[in-house]
């Protein structure tokens, strides 16, 4: 213990020199930990199958994502939570043939993150650290469930942060305006 307590006074003595010299204070660098991940809703229908319809050829393959997170009662807690709604459709056709509906979140302790930046830091960084177990699971569910094995593209994030903001501007404009 006593180590410890050395070491930490040790590592904050340089930075105590240079703030006396002038010099900036050096930030910290953004801390993340996965403290879990579950799946908080799933439901996949076999559409095809219910009305006895066959799938031919390659199906037509609809994505939406959508994000939500919130903070935790836990100081530096969050949660952390991407929304799929995969649908299939035979090309060319309007019935669906499966759909897959998944809210699969995370708990995340972050630290060293400033307040004006945690917003895009919880909407690109924790959904991509949930991703490649997202894809797994919608994998695994369309396998199971009587189809080719659904591999889902890489989702960017950062498109997908910066549309959600460019859309509540235009609404918020769209409000604003007089009739």
């Amino acid at each position: 213990m006593a180590d410890e307590e050395k070491t930490t006074t040790d590592a904050a003595a340089p930075t105590d020199a240079a703030s006396t010299n002038g010099a900036a204070q050096p930030q910290q660098m953004p801390q993340m930990q996965v403290l879990g991940q579950f799946i908080r809703d799933l439901s996949f229908e076999n559409i095809a199958v219910q009305k006895g319809q066959a799938m031919e050829g390659q199906p037509d393959i609809n994505v939406q994502v959508g994000l939500e997170a919130k903070k935790r009662t836990t100081e530096g807690q969050y949660e952390v939570a991407v929304k799929l709604n995969v649908t299939a459709k035979v090309k060319g056709g309007t019935d669906p043939i499966f759909a897959l509906e998944l809210d699969y979140a995370g708990v995340f302790q972050i630290a060293n993150v400033p307040d004006n930046q945690m917003h895009p830091y919880l909407m690109i960084e924790c959904p991509r650290m949930l991703f490649p177990f997202l894809r797994r699971i919608v994998s695994d569910v369309s396998r199971d469930g009587g189809f080719p094995p659904l591999n889902l593209e890489n989702i960017d994030f950062v498109a997908l942060y910066r549309n959600e903001l460019t859309r509540r501007v235009q609404a918020e404009a769209a409000q604003v305006k007089p009739s």
